[in-house]
């Protein structure tokens, strides 16, 4: 983590041990706030206090400058410690992301100003709906504008200090930025997945609320996502990275609940169950899955890290951005189902005794499979069949929809 410590403004608190401290606190609490269903204010507070939050943001912005690589491993130890947190951050990040090819440096400055203050970032975007459209309406009020409408997946929403939102004017798709508090802002923790609990994922009202100038980040011209394969790679190396992240906290929990046992189910007696060999193997086989998820993440990451240079730039698509959306589709395919399988495996080291609610075990899994149906994979595998067979672009479906209109932009 040198790169961290060398990019780090004097005088923040931006360590490599801070932020492992950081990690390590927050584990600690993981299954208690998973049990209590203890939303995570505090942990995120120890994240905005360590100056996590500006990992991304340019040096000569104030920020830390970190690459994307090395925050993608630092997410994935954040997931290890609890996968909700890095799912609670992602539109934060996406945000940065958004401002860094931004084509109005001084818009671009303000917005990181308030980042290296502290400020965090959520996301209104979806709606229960039966289709992509936006219902969310922004129209003209005196000299600025208003802002109607109801959002779900809401994620990140509760601890947030501003909220991106996507909404319609007039056919046009925009988006703003909104702060959390405004008047006639109602958010709502009622996210009912039986996995990543604790995001804040959940209903986020707009009555009415005043909308200047200033907080309109972008317009274009399609109401249709996504609006970059750039964007798309790296929304999705979020959910890789907290799988990875879980797929290490099944290797750890399995050797934590394994070492001080003395009875292996089926021998007779007091036997060391850390000597079982199968019980050996099976925490064997967790060791390469959390290598090979890791793994894969760091290949991704390393794709957008190519990437990122002609991104920052302000280049919307470029076959850079579309080879990193095709190896985070690939990941995915693995990262997945070994995550899966580590999580179900994990039980086997300890029979019935594992299954006890006490230890939270169970939050593996379940987080997992949350994260796995947030895009469905099975549409991602057909659509690599589709480009390997037929050359089809990955996001061709998009395409005849997505005409940006002259002088706009597109962001996160």
């Amino acid at each position: 983590m040198d790169a961290l410590t060398q990019n780090a403004p004097a005088s923040a608190p931006l360590t490599e041990g801070g932020l492992r401290g950081v990690f390590e606190r927050i584990a600690e609490g993981a299954v208690a706030r998973e049990q209590g269903r203890n939303l995570p204010y505090e942990a995120v507070s120890w994240l905005r206090e360590a100056g996590f939050g500006r990992l991304r943001v340019p040096r000569e912005a104030g920020g830390a400058g970190v690459g994307l690589v090395e925050t993608f491993r630092l997410l994935t130890e954040l997931a290890a410690a609890d996968s909700n947190l890095p799912q609670i951050v992602r539109a934060h990040f996406a945000f940065i992301e958004g401002r860094r090819r931004d084509a109005d440096p001084a818009r671009s400055a303000a917005w990181y100003a308030r980042i290296v203050d502290g400020a965090l970032f959520g996301a209104a975007m979806a709606e229960l709906t039966d289709s992509t459209g936006t219902s969310t309406t922004l129209t003209r009020q005196g000299d600025g504008w208003r802002l109607d409408g109801t959002k779900y997946y809401s994620t990140g929403t509760l601890y947030a200090d501003w909220i991106i939102v996507v909404a319609d004017e007039n056919g046009e798709r925009v988006h703003l930025a909104v702060p959390a508090t405004a008047p006639g802002v109602t958010r709502q923790d009622d996210w009912d997945g039986f996995g990543q609990r604790l995001t804040g994922s959940g209903t986020t009202r707009f009555d009415g609320v005043a909308i200047a100038e200033d907080q309109i980040l972008a317009r274009s011209s399609f109401d249709h996502v996504p609006s970059s394969s750039f964007l798309t790679a790296y929304y999705q190396l979020f959910h890789l990275a907290a799988l990875a992240g879980i797929t290490r906290a099944a290797l750890r929990d399995a050797v934590a609940f394994v070492r001080p046992r003395t009875r292996t189910f089926g021998v007779p007696g007091k036997v060391s169950q850390r000597h079982d060999p199968l019980v050996q193997q099976v925490v064997g086989r967790l060791s390469a899955l959390a290598y090979s998820t890791s793994a894969l993440v760091e290949d991704v990451a390393r794709a957008l890290e190519r990437a990122s240079e002609v991104w920052d730039s302000g280049v919307l698509e470029h076959p850079l951005y579309d080879e990193a959306e095709r190896i985070a589709f690939q990941a995915q395919q693995i990262v997945l189902e070994q995550a899966l399988e580590a999580t179900t495996r994990l039980f086997e080291v300890g029979g019935a005794s594992a299954t006890s609610s006490s230890l939270g075990l169970d939050r593996h899994w379940r987080n997992a499979r949350v994260l796995a149906s947030h895009n469905p994979a099975v549409q991602r595998a057909r659509a690599l069949g589709d480009q390997e067979l037929n050359g089809t672009a990955l996001d061709a479906i998009w395409r005849p929809a997505a005409t940006t209109a002259p002088g706009t932009e597109q962001s996160a």
